[in-house]
């Protein structure tokens, strides 16, 4: 037995960095159907409710800050009562990118990680919140991410023009979970420069910063469609 295995000391773990999280449900849901998703039932409560319970529920976030419509700030203020680490609701922008340079702002000044989560993934679980928290704790930079299913094609004027290799294709999901300074410094230098991204890993990654992937949740679902809505409404039918 090689005795230096029993003897070397274990990785040291970094102390958990006050991590506060923006939750974005500032959208205008036009792929609803005239549902407004933001709103829409689910067992019963409100979906946006079933999202900010689940970060209330993570002991590796310690405040919320939820970004959405103004007509909203009222009603969604009232269904988070009782819920103790929603310090603000506030008024989006006009465009995602400022909704959630908005909700940074929202922030106090002890938060050192900012977690960005989609308003309408009501699936995600405090234990996959707490994967990517402490990933970029760790590495300043993390995203959850599943394997892509479907063979992917690059197309152009109905044309496919390249066939990606699909065991280097993922699907990113959301909270994506930053150093603070970092997401707030890269948001802005993308509205400078006038670049389109797609999400906040995109914005990171203009810098040059490298995110770290973790283990998705095939479950952790955005809901865009009224289709959507059902199939969220059944896995939570079939979790309890």
């Amino acid at each position: 037995m090689d005795i230096t295995k029993l003897t070397r000391p274990a990785r040291k773990l970094l102390p958990l960095k006050p991590c506060g999280a923006v939750i974005v449900a500032a959208g205008s849901a036009t792929r609803m159907g005239g549902i407004d998703k933001v709103m829409a039932l689910l067992k019963g409560e409100p979906m946006i409710l079933h999202t900010v319970r689940n970060f209330q529920n993570c002991d590796a976030i310690s405040e919320i800050v939820i970004v959405t419509r103004g007509d909203l700030i009222l009603p969604i203020t009232g269904l988070c009562k009782g819920l103790n680490k929603v310090t603000a609701v506030v008024a989006g922008g006009k465009s995602r990118q400022e909704s959630v340079h908005l909700g940074l702002n929202a922030l106090s000044e002890k938060v050192q990680l900012a977690a960005i989560h989609d308003g309408a993934r009501p699936l995600i679980t405090w234990q996959l919140i707490d994967r990517v928290v402490r990933a970029a704790n760790t590495y300043g930079a993390a995203a959850p991410a599943i394997p892509v299913k479907d063979t992917i094609k690059v197309v152009e004027g109905r044309a496919v023009k390249e066939t990606p290799d699909r065991a280097t294709l993922f699907a990113v999901q959301t909270p994506q979970v930053f150093d603070f300074d970092l997401l707030r410094g890269a948001l802005a230098k993308a509205e400078q420069d006038g670049a389109q991204i797609t999400d906040d890993c995109s914005a990171v990654e203009r810098m040059g910063m490298v995110v770290k992937i973790v283990e998705g949740d095939e479950r952790n679902l955005k809901v865009t469609t009224p289709l959507d809505l059902k199939i969220a409404e059944l896995l939570m039918e079939e979790a309890q």
